[in-house]
């Protein structure tokens, strides 16, 4: 399972690409198919992006070619093959009026139906993502001002959505109206910066302020800082998987940090599906924090029986089957000297299509574990994502065709247990007085807080933002 993007912004810092550049680092496990950065100097709009990590799109001197005060940066990670250059983002738009460049976080659910539209009244699209519907909506607006034709442009989106949006002399950033993807202001001395996760704050020094909220514009000019509705909001309903496995530990989610709540979801999963056996390991990395968490709960010794090699490139790009299924033995070794002859919990964060689990299940055999106990810190994965995380069917997802003792039977483990929807919610522990916990739980319940298109249908054609 993949996350979409990753946006870091930056206002009034004489050092804008060069902090950008660092946020970024810090949000690369977001997205690793493409980075780009956008300054502003002023008067021009200067641009570099490229395909890759984003130690791989940059390069020696290529953020000396990008001055100004003002600085967007996006990492991406695409789907359905449609990355390459022309979709990297931020996107970069000319026009008489003057440029613009755009960030996006998340996915649009009705994009198809809005770019049809579009092209049948004139519209020609340059690229294969969804951002770029902002762009033609945005110029199809009456006023020529920024602010104006984002608040007429944005309540025409449905989806998820965190925008940024720079011109020569203005940064605005939107979230959308469920407030579906995490999107947190902070503050460096005089400059202001926006980013996706906390942890990119934490890098550069800057102090976390608050996070931008649901129907949500800030406007950053020379006046200063404005905060502007756009839309009222709509029944709160942040991504349970960011918590679960997307964001990094050490970022907080509205003031909630991912390892503690990742914690207390290993602790609620033990309570709900305890076990007997010798020893906890959790899958690196996502899964460490839960494994640490259920070992403490049950009582039992947490070790290292699963290792990560850090040197092997990702495994989904392998042309075959069998070159991905070698890709997981190197991407993941078990110790032998920790698991031999053990009954162990293997705690992982989720299962999607079930091979991997396969798979290590094995490695774990392999390396003589007596019995291997599969503890998942999530609920069965039911329903596909259509706000941004690369399940697109049904079809794709194990528990959507299996029950769960045939999900056992199928990966070789001994048992096989999910946390509860109920133990999610508590164990993240957010808002009890909003509907769900204020947690979409689309995924797990096919329960989505907006309306969606036909699902077989729902991601042909569309780029990711």
């Amino acid at each position: 399972m993949n996350e979409e993007c990753g946006i870091f912004a930056i206002w009034e810092h004489p050092e804008a690409a060069q902090l950008t550049y660092y946020g970024l680092h810090s949000l690369q496990h977001r997205g690793q198919e493409g980075a780009g950065i956008v300054t502003s100097d002023g008067e021009e709009l200067h641009v570099h992006k490229n395909t890759g990590l984003l130690t791989e799109a940059f390069q020696a001197g290529d953020l000396d070619r990008l001055p100004g005060r003002q600085a967007l940066g996006h990492v991406r990670y695409a789907t359905a093959g449609k990355g390459g250059y022309d979709n990297v983002q931020p996107l970069h738009f000319k026009s008489e009026d003057g440029s613009l460049a755009m960030a996006h976080n998340g996915n649009l659910v009705n994009y198809q139906g809005l770019k049809s539209e579009l092209e049948r009244t004139g519209s020609i699209f340059q690229t294969t993502t969804d951002t770029e519907i902002l762009a033609h909506l945005m110029k199809r607006q009456a006023s020529d001002q920024l602010r104006e034709q984002l608040k007429g442009a944005l309540p025409e989106l449905v989806g998820a959505y965190s925008f940024a949006v720079m011109t020569e002399d203005e940064l605005i950033v939107a979230l959308d109206p469920h407030g579906l993807r995490p999107l947190s202001l902070g503050r460096l001395g005089n400059a202001y910066a926006v980013a996706s996760e906390t942890c990119a704050f934490d890098l550069i020094g800057a102090e976390y302020v608050r996070d931008v909220e649901p129907g949500e514009m800030l406007i950053f000019n020379r006046d200063g800082v404005f905060s502007e509705r756009f839309m009222g909001t709509k029944e709160r309903a942040l991504c349970s998987m960011e918590y679960v496995y997307l964001a990094r530990p050490d970022s907080n989610l509205e003031q909630i940090n991912v390892h503690t709540a990742r914690k207390r979801l290993g602790k609620r999963l033990a309570i709900e599906a305890d076990v007997d056996a010798d020893v906890v390991t959790g899958v690196p990395d996502s899964s460490i924090s839960a494994a640490i968490g259920f070992a403490e709960q049950a009582k039992l010794p947490y070790e290292l029986g699963l290792i990560k090699n850090r040197y092997v490139g990702r495994t989904f790009i392998q042309p075959s089957q069998a070159l991905r299924e070698q890709g997981v033995k190197m991407k993941l070794s078990a110790v032998r000297g920790v698991v031999e002859g053990k009954r162990v919990v293997m705690v992982d964060d989720s299962i999607v299509r079930g091979t991997t689990s396969q798979r290590i299940v094995q490695l774990l055999k392999d390396a003589g574990a007596a019995e291997v106990h599969v503890r998942i810190s999530a609920p069965p994965i039911i329903r596909p994502c259509f706000y941004g995380i690369d399940t697109s069917t049904s079809d794709e997802l194990i528990a959507a065709n299996y029950t769960t003792e045939q999900m056992r039977e199928k990966m070789g483990a001994d048992s096989l247990r999910f946390l509860s929807v109920d133990g999610l919610k508590a164990g993240i522990g957010r808002d009890a007085s909003q509907p769900n916990c204020g947690q979409c739980l689309g995924c797990f319940t096919g329960q989505y807080p907006t309306a969606i298109p036909n699902e077989k249908n729902a991601l042909v054609g569309s780029g990711k933002g």
